[in-house]
C-alpha cells in the first residue's frame, strides 16, 4: 500500500523488507513545486487519512543520514536534515558511534575500544587508520558514512506480481448468497487496489476452504483481457463459483487472487457498445475519487457489506 502510495509522488522508491521505505525525491520537488519536507507531509497526510498508517519520515541528502532521521521521526513524525555539510556535520558528529547507520555492534566495540565513542572521530581518523582497525572495505563504507558521504542510489522496487484477498465465515455456511457477496467483497477490494497501483490482472485464482479444511482451486484468464475493473472480476469469480457445483458443501472461506498483472497503461480495452457498462465504468471512477479523498471502503455495493463479514 505504501510503496503505491509514494510510486505517486516519485517512481524511485525502493522497499527494504519488512518496513522501511526508501524514496529519491530530487526530481519531484521540481514537478509538484514543493521541498522534501512538504512532499514527506503530503505522503504521512495521505498515509494516515487512506490506510490509517503514522508513518515516521526521516528526510536527508544521502540514504544512511535519512535512515537515521528516521530513527528520529518515530516520537516525532518528521525529521529532516539539511543538505550543507555543516548541517549533516551537526546532525552527525555528537552521536555515539554505535548510532551509526549500518554499522555492526562488533564493529562498534572495536572503535569504542581503540577510544572512538563518537561518530565525529570516526569521521576525523585516517581513511587507512580506520581500514586497519575494521578492515578495507568496511572500514572505507563506514568513514565515509561518518562523513555524510554514502554512494548508494535507490533502485526502484517492482510492484507485486499478483495481489489477494480473502474471507472466512463467522460460521460454515451453505448460503449461496453469503459466498457470492463475499466474492463482491473480494472483487471490490482487489479493483481497488489494481487501479490505485495502476496495474491489470490477465487471470484469477479462486480458493475454496471446506468445512473439512480441504480446499478447492480453480484458475482462469479474464475473457476480456486485462481488466482491472470490479465488475470484471466480479463476474469471473461468480462463474468460477457456480461451475463448482456446491450445492450441499458447507465453506468455510474464500479467497481470490489476481494474477499475470500488468501495467494498466500497456493493456489495451476493448471498445464497448453497452451504455449500462459504460455507465458502470463512470460510476466506478467517480467510486475511486470519493474513496481515495474519504478512505477506502467509504463507498462500495451494499450487498458486500451486508453480508461478507
Amino acid at each position: 500500500m505504501l510503496l503505491t502510495l509514494v510510486a505517486d509522488v516519485t517512481p524511485l522508491a525502493q522497499a527494504v523488507p519488512p518496513s522501511v521505505l526508501v524514496a529519491d525525491v530530487s526530481g519531484s520537488t521540481r514537478y509538484f513545486d514543493r521541498s522534501p519536507d512538504d512532499l514527506a507531509r503530503m505522503i504521512r497526510a495521505r498515509a494516515l487519512a487512506l490506510y490509517g498508517l503514522p508513518v515516521a519520515i526521516g528526510i536527508g541528502p544521502t540514504w544512511s543520514v535519512a535512515a537515521m532521521a528516521s530513527r528520529d521521526a518515530v516520537h516525532r513524525g518528521l525529521v529532516a536534515v539539511g543538505s550543507s555539510p555543516e548541517e549533516v556535520k551537526a546532525f552527525l558528529h555528537h552521536r555515539p558511534v554505535g548510532d551509526l547507520y549500518g554499522i555492526k555492534r562488533a564493529q562498534a566495540q572495536r572503535l569504542i575500544a581503540f577510544g572512538v565513542h563518537s561518530i565525529g572521530l570516526l569521521a576525523q581518523l585516517p581513511e587507512a587508520t580506520v581500514q586497519r582497525v575494521l578492515g578495507g572495505r568496511e572500514g572505507r563504507r563506514l568513514r565515509e558514512m561518518a562523513c555524510g558521504i554514502d554512494r548508494r542510489a535507490v533502485v526502484p522496487t517492482e510492484l507485486p506480481h499478483s495481489a489477494g484477498a480473502q474471507r472466512r465465515f463467522p460460521r460454515d455456511t451453505l448460503a449461496p448468497e453469503q459466498v457470492r457477496a463475499a466474492l463482491l467483497s473480494l472483487a471490490v477490494e482487489l479493483g481497488d487496489r489494481l487501479r490505485a497501483r495502476k496495474q491489470a490482472a490477465r487471470a484469477l485464482t479462486m480458493t475454496v476452504t471446506m468445512a473439512d479444511r480441504s480446499q478447492v482451486h480453480r484458475s482462469r484468464q479474464l475473457p476480456g483481457g486485462p481488466s482491472a475493473h470490479t465488475e470484471d472480476l466480479r463476474d469471473t469469480a461468480y462463474e468460477m463459483y457456480d461451475k463448482l457445483g456446491l450445492q450441499r458443501a458447507r465453506v468455510r472461506g474464500i479467497g481470490l487472487r489476481c494474477e499475470q498483472l500488468v501495467d494498466a497503461a500497456a493493456a489495451a480495452e476493448q471498445l464497448s457498445f453497452d451504455q449500462g457498462r459504460e455507465r458502470r465504468l463512470r460510476a466506478e471512477k467517480a467510486i475511486d475519487l470519493l474513496n481515495a479523498r474519504f478512505g477506502s471502503g467509504t463507498v462500495g455495493p451494499t450487498a458486500s457489506y451486508r453480508q461478507a463479514g
